[in-house]
């Protein structure tokens, strides 16, 4: 069973990965690098202060900065502890797919850090923000989604390891915002 799902994913990869074209490279190169996202961050940090106010900004800060630790360390674990090769490591698809970027980064490539980070920033600032910006949400996951597929199009991830970044992205974000709303009361903010 297990062998079979692993093969589909392969399948599925390939044929997404292969829809790509040398015309879109760029933009999902831009998509694709944490850089892009600094105005993104910036944006939710300044819609924050000004819902949230200074001193629930700056808990919002140290919530979303442990968030990321924790779940960049967590896509570690896993990536060494699972040791799944990257498509352009596995000899099964390594001929057959694009790779755009120069290099293929680590060995080992289960989970994507890319997909949980961004799902969970996502999930946390909707949560947030919803209340005063009712379509920041809808704005929120389809950045996700795109950083997500652009792991798949560059050639770096497979989709199961793209599926599992969400999915713990997600969780992790909803264990990080029950984190938030107990130190706003513990701390009576």
């Amino acid at each position: 069973m297990l062998d079979e799902l692993i093969q589909l994913d392969k399948e599925v990869f390939l044929f997404l990965n292969g829809l790509g074209t040398p015309t879109w490279d760029g933009f999902w190169m831009f998509i694709t690098n944490k850089l892009s996202s600094i105005p993104i961050y910036l944006v939710l940090l300044i819609l924050a202060y000004r819902q949230l106010g200074l001193r629930k900004m700056f808990v919002v800060l140290a919530t979303v900065a442990i968030l990321i630790l924790v779940s960049d360390q967590l896509a570690n674990f896993f990536k060494y502890g699972v040791q799944r090769l990257r498509p352009c490591y596995d000899p099964e698809v390594s001929s057959l797919m694009r790779l755009v970027k120069n290099s293929c980064g680590g060995k080992f490539g289960y989970f994507s850090a890319h997909a949980a980070n961004s799902f969970a920033v996502a999930y946390l600032f909707t949560f947030l923000l919803k209340p005063k910006f009712r379509f920041i949400g809808i704005f929120l996951f389809l950045w996700a989604l795109m950083v997500a597929y652009s792991r798949i199009y560059i050639g770096v991830h497979f989709p199961l390891d793209v599926f599992t970044g969400i999915v713990i992205g997600l969780g992790m974000s909803w264990l990080f915002t029950k984190l938030y709303i107990f130190a706003l009361h513990k701390f009576q903010l």
